[in-house]
């Protein structure tokens, strides 16, 4: 593989950033988003005092020019980059354009490589909002020697997978650091409330998966392990465990269940630690709150099973066809914008140190967690990244969140992005 400088000051790109995969559905929202909050060329947002320059990107020019048409008065001037997510001397124009490149092309296992390869080869910054722990862990065993290499900083997982895991987590050891001297060695993550539609576009990612899965023994392996995403020499903590099935809890003294995206929240909170290190003998869970007595139990008996549901229906492909055509949303379909707006989460994370010691965080967002909450922060990510974190303080590499934007990134999501993050 050929390889560039570090491209950070080069002349050509001229952008902060650009949205590739804009016309999406979750492309259109942070595209909604930045131009309501930095207009064009930094002139006519909400937000003046920072200039972000932006562009949006994608294969089909026509589709591009109605969507800047659909932003509205001064979104005429923004800039287009027409390329094919599948042709590599496209992604090479692209990030020949733009400093740090957003992309909502998914699902990623299916259409994400060439980007992130292209990426890595140019030492462009790259942020997503993957949920798919499978295809992380193909990209970080290709690309993350030549990352360090180019000084391509590439952040997966920019949305509700993983920013409220991620940085809650390092909100709570910061905090536990601070009122005792010492971080938690175990952590446990537990979803108050959730309040949101689901997109095709999530749908989508999760079916690929569970097909890729049921056919491929390797790929099970990899989903089996907690430390999947982890470089290879990480310690391995015999505690580590994920929740599979309906518990009681003692944090929140009710019934609890599986969440269904702990699987890729887990992995990147394992490999936060893993990068830059809470404590030796580390781990942490996720899980659902759904009450107490009978109803709390059937509840977090009913998630219980979705997992397992939706595996063995994979067995039927005409029934899979059926609920893809006439139940399921589509890919560029999902919630309608009273959803969105109507759309909450609050998350809550217990902290234990070794001396015995306990803390409590709140991790709350305003709007649909999975669409309207994911644009702004995977757009705040990539500001962050683009105006605040510089080369010579992060080199190249595959970072998460919390290693790479620490409180920085905290900042710019409770001013910009509707989400509080507070002590218990």
């Amino acid at each position: 593989m050929g390889l560039s400088m570090n491209t950070e000051e080069s002349p050509e790109k001229n952008l902060d950033i650009v949205v590739f995969g804009a016309t999406s559905f979750v492309g259109k929202l942070v595209c909604q988003y930045l131009f309501a909050q930095y207009g064009v060329d930094g002139e006519g947002g909400a937000r003046t005092e920072e200039r972000v320059k932006w562009g949006i990107g994608g294969r089909s020019e026509p589709k591009l020019n109605e969507l800047k048409k659909s932003l509205g008065e001064g979104a005429e001037l923004l800039p287009v980059v027409v390329a094919d997510a599948e042709s590599e001397a496209d992604l090479h124009s692209l990030c020949a354009r733009s400093r740090v490149i957003i992309s909502t092309v998914g699902p990623y296992a299916l259409y994400g490589s060439p980007l992130v390869k292209v990426c890595v080869e140019t030492g462009t910054d790259y942020c997503d909002l993957t949920g798919e722990p499978q295809w992380i862990c193909e990209m970080i065993r290709r690309y993350e020697s030549a990352a360090k290499d180019s000084g391509a900083r590439i952040v997966h997982s920019c949305g509700f997978d993983s920013i409220p895991s991620d940085m809650g987590t390092w909100f709570l050891q910061q905090h536990s650091e601070s009122e005792y001297g010492e971080t938690c060695s175990d952590v446990r993550m537990r979803v108050q409330t959730l309040k949101g539609g689901m997109s095709g576009g999530t749908v989508a990612s999760l079916l690929n998966l569970w097909k890729e899965e049921a056919t491929d023994p390797e790929l099970q392996k990899i989903m089996a392990d907690s430390y999947s995403s982890c470089p290879a020499d990480t310690a391995r903590n015999s505690g580590q465990r994920s929740i599979k099935r309906a518990e009681k809890d003692t944090d929140t003294q009710g019934w609890v269940g599986p969440f269904p995206m702990a699987p890729i929240n887990e992995r990147m909170v394992l490999r936060s630690n893993a990068i830059a290190p809470y404590h030796e003998n580390f781990c942490y869970n996720e899980a659902i709150v759904t009450g107490s007595g009978f109803a709390g139990a059937f509840g977090a008996k009913a998630l219980a099973a979705t997992g397992p549901i939706g595996k063995f229906a994979l067995r039927f492909p005409s029934l899979i066809r059926l609920l893809e055509n006439q139940v399921l949303p589509k890919p560029g379909e999902g919630p309608s914008a009273k959803e969105q707006a109507d759309g909450s989460f609050e998350l809550r994370f217990f902290g234990t140190t070794s001396g015995g010691k306990k803390v409590a965080v709140k991790v709350s967002g305003e709007g649909d967690p999975g669409y309207a909450s994911t644009a702004k922060m995977l757009s705040q990510a990539a500001v962050c990244l683009a105006l605040d974190v510089s080369k010579a303080e992060k080199a190249g590499g595959f970072w998460t969140t919390a290693t790479v934007f620490d409180g920085r990134l905290v900042e710019r999501l409770e001013k910009y992005a509707e989400m509080k993050f507070e002590t218990l």
